[in-house]
C-alpha cells in the first residue's frame, strides 16, 4: 500500500513539473476535495427542527437555520461539547479508529475558532456552545480504489460516475462518506440558536478550478491520494466544517443581529 501510495505521488509530482509547476506545492491544503450530497443528507434526531433547514448561500449545499433575534457578537467565549455519534451504518466502526476521528475533528474545531474565540470547558454567560453529532461515518474502500486504479484507463470511467449516479462530480461509489448534524446554544440559558446538517462525499477526482493550475493540481493530488486510506475522506470533511464555523460566526459576530 506505502509503495503504491508513493508511486501515484511521484507520478504526480511528476506531471506537475512538467507542466512548469513546482513539486512541492502538490498538495497543498486540500480544499475542495470533498462535496456536499444533499440526498444523503441525515435526520437522526439530534436536532430540535428539521423542517426550519434550508441550503445556505455561503455553505456549499450545507443546510442551516438560525434565531433571527440571535446577537452573535455577545459570544466570546465557545464552549465544544462532546461530539456524539449516531451514525445508523450497519458497518463497525473500530473504536480506536473512532476515537481518533473525533479528536481530530474537536482539534480542528480548536484550531479553526481560538483566533477569534477563548475555547472553554464550561458552560455560561457569553459562552457559545457548539453540538455535534456525526450521524454518518463510511470509510472510503481502498481495494476497490486500488482495483479502479490498476485497470489501465479506469480512471476515465470513474471520473464520470460521480455525475452518471447522481453523486457530485469526481466521487465514485466505494468513497467515504461523512455526516454531521451541529446545533449552537446559548451557554447560559441552553436556548436553541441555530442548526446546520451537511453530508460531505469525498471526491477522487477533483479540482478547484477557481484557485488556478496549482490550486486545482494541489487539490486533485490530494483527492486522488486521500483515495487509498480508509478515512482520509472524513478527516477532510472535518476540517471543511471547521474552517466555515470559524468564517460564518466571525461575520455574524462583526456584522451583529441584522445580518443574514
Amino acid at each position: 500500500m506505502t509503495r503504491i501510495l508513493a508511486l501515484v505521488l511521484v507520478a504526480v509530482a511528476a506531471g506537475l513539473s512538467l507542466g512548469g509547476c513546482a513539486t512541492t506545492t502538490v498538495m497543498g491544503s486540500g480544499a475542495g476535495v470533498t462535496a456536499t450530497d444533499a440526498k444523503r443528507l441525515t435526520q437522526s434526531g439530534f436536532l430540535s427542527d428539521y423542517a426550519r433547514l434550508r441550503p445556505t448561500p455561503w455553505g456549499a449545499g450545507i443546510e442551516c437555520w438560525r434565531d433571527s433575534a440571535l446577537h452573535a457578537n455577545k459570544y466570546d467565549k465557545v464552549l465544544i461539547s462532546r461530539i456524539a455519534v449516531s451514525t445508523q451504518s450497519e458497518q463497525t466502526i473500530d473504536p480506536t479508529d473512532l476515537k481518533t476521528l473525533t479528536d481530530y475533528f474537536h482539534a480542528s474545531l480548536v484550531r479553526a475558532l481560538s483566533p477569534q474565540m477563548t475555547v472553554v470547558n464550561k458552560a455560561g454567560p457569553g459562552v457559545l456552545v457548539i453540538r455535534l453529532a456525526l450521524t454518518k461515518l463510511l470509510p472510503t474502500g481502498v481495494a476497490e480504489s486500488l482495483a479502479g486504479t490498476l485497470v489501465p484507463y479506469g480512471f476515465v470511467a470513474e471520473a464520470g460516475s460521480g455525475a452518471a449516479t447522481g453523486r457530485p462530480a469526481g466521487s465514485t461509489p466505494y468513497l467515504g462518506e461523512t455526516g454531521l448534524e451541529l446545533q449552537f446554544r446559548d451557554g447560559a440559558t441552553g436556548a436553541v440558536l441555530g442548526e446546520c446538517r451537511d453530508t460531505e462525499i469525498g471526491r477522487k477526482y477533483a479540482g478547484d478550478l477557481n484557485a488556478g493550475s496549482v490550486g486545482a493540481a494541489q487539490t486533485w493530488a490530494s483527492g486522488y491520494l486521500n483515495s487509498f486510506q480508509s478515512w482520509s475522506y472524513a478527516k477532510d470533511a472535518f476540517d471543511k466544517w471547521s474552517i466555515l464555523i470559524a468564517q460564518r460566526l466571525a461575520l455574524l459576530r462583526a456584522a451583529g443581529p441584522t445580518k443574514n
